[in-house]
C-alpha cells in the first residue's frame, strides 16, 4: 500500500541550506563531541567514531532540525503556533526550538509514549496530547489537529529545513574525522540519513553512507528498496525507528545517495545498545545504538577501516535500560 503525504511536498534541501543551517544553529547548539573508544575499536576491529547526538539539550540530534525549521518562520507563523506527532525526540525537538522563540506548541504522542520523552515535552512548556496507538496514527491526529486550530503542522520527514538542520550533525562528525570509509546513520522518518547525504556529497564524497532500520518496522526500506514509498506494519519495539509509513521528500534524496540500507531484528539493536554502554562509555537509546548495531552486522566488510556511527538520541527510560542490562553482548 503506498502512503498518501505527498501533497505539496517542498523542494530538497541543498549543501547551501546545510550551511545556513549551520548559521543558524551556531548561536544555540555548540558542535556535539565526536570520540574513538579504544575498547570498541577492539570488540569491532575497525577505527570507530561515534558522533554523540545524545549530548544535546534535548537528548537527541532532531534539536537542529526544530531550531533550524523555527528560526525560518516569520513572527506571525510563531505566533500561530505549531503541532507535531513524534513517539519522543521530534517531539522535544520542536517543544524546544518552539520555547526558545516564543511560539505556542502542542505535541502528539502515542497513548503508550516514554515517560522519559512526555515529561520532557511537558517540562518545554508545551501542551501535550496522549492520543493514538502508533506514531503513524498520532501523526494523522497532528496534521487534523493543526488544520483546525490555524497552526503550522512541524511534519517530522517531509520538511526541507529540518533536513537541512540535522545534516549539520555529519557535517561536523567530517570536520572531526574526514577520512571516513563509511557512516552509519539510523532510520526513522529518514532525515537523519537524508542530512548525512547531502553533506557526504558536498565535502566526504568517498564515504559510504548507509541507513540502519528495525525488521520489525520496515516501510523506508522497502520504499528505498522499491522505489516509492510504503506502508508496512510497524511492531518494533525501538522507539527512534518506529514508523509503519515512508515518508516522500527524505526518500527522494536517499534514493539518489544512500550507498546501502540494512533492516537488522530489535535484538539486534538491543545487543548493540549493551556494547556502547560497555565499551563507549554511551547509554545510547535504540535509535542510537542502530548505527553500531550496522557496522556489526558488516563488520568483515569494514574490517581494518575507518567508520562514523550517528548515536541519534540517548533518552533511555528504566524499562528500556532495564532490557538493555538483560541482553547478552553481541557475538
Amino acid at each position: 500500500m503506498t502512503t498518501s503525504h505527498s501533497a505539496a511536498l517542498p523542494d530538497e534541501p541543498t549543501f547551501t541550506d546545510v550551511l545556513e543551517a549551520r548559521r543558524v544553529l551556531a548561536a544555540h547548539l555548540p558542535p556535539t563531541p565526536a570520540w574513538t573508544y579504544p575498547v570498541l575499536n577492539e570488540a569491532v576491529g575497525a577505527t570507530v567514531w561515534i558522533k554523540h547526538e545524545n549530548a544535546q539539550p534535548v537528548g537527541a540530534f532532531k534539536v537542529r532540525g526544530g531550531l533550524t525549521l523555527l528560526a525560518s518562520l516569520s513572527p506571525g507563523q510563531r505566533a500561530g503556533g505549531v503541532v507535531a506527532a513524534s513517539t519522543g525526540n521530534h517531539a522535544q525537538s520542536v517543544a524546544y526550538a518552539a520555547r526558545q522563540f516564543g511560539a505556542p506548541c502542542t505535541i502528539v504522542m502515542p497513548q503508550s509514549a516514554n515517560p522519559v520523552k512526555a515529561a520532557a515535552v511537558r517540562a518545554l512548556g508545551a501542551e501535550l496530547v496522549l492520543r493514538g496507538e502508533h506514531f503513524d496514527e498520532c501523526r494523522r491526529i497532528a496534521a487534523q489537529l493543526a488544520a483546525e486550530s490555524g497552526a503550522r503542522y512541524v511534519d517530522s520527514g517531509n520538511e526541507a529545513k529540518l533536513i537541512a538542520g540535522v545534516a549539520t550533525a555529519a557535517l561536523e562528525m567530517f570536520e572531526v574525522a574526514p577520512r571516513l570509509d563509511a557512516l552509519f546513520v539510523p532510520v526513522g522518518s529518514g532525515t537523519g540519513a537524508a542530512g548525512a547525504c547531502l553533506s557526504a556529497r558536498a565535502v566526504a564524497p568517498d564515504c559510504r553512507v548507509i541507513g540502519v532500520q528495525s525488521a520489525q518496522a520496515p516501510a523506508a526500506y522497502e520504499s528505498w528498496r522499491g522505489g516509492s514509498p510504503v506502508q508496512r506494519p510497524n511492531k518494533t519495539v525501538i522507539e527512534g525507528l518506529s514508523t509503519g509509513e515512508a515518508f516522500h521528500l527524505p526518500q527522494r534524496i536517499m534514493r539518489a545517495l544512500l550507498a546501502d540500507f540494512l533492516l537488522l531484528d530489535d535484538t539486534e539493536i538491543r545487543a548493540a545498545q549493551r556494547l556502547m554502554l560497555v565499551a563507549a562509555h554511551t547509554m545510547a537509546e535504540g535509535a542510537g545504538a542502530a548505527a553500531l548495531a550496522g557496522l556489526l552486522a558488516r563488520r568483515e566488510q569494514y574490517a581494518g577501516r575507518n567508520v562514523g556511527l550517528i548515536c541519534s538520541g540517548g533518552n533511555v527510560s528504566e524499562a528500556e535500560l532495564s532490557a538493555v542490562l538483560g541482553t547478552p553482548l553481541p557475538a
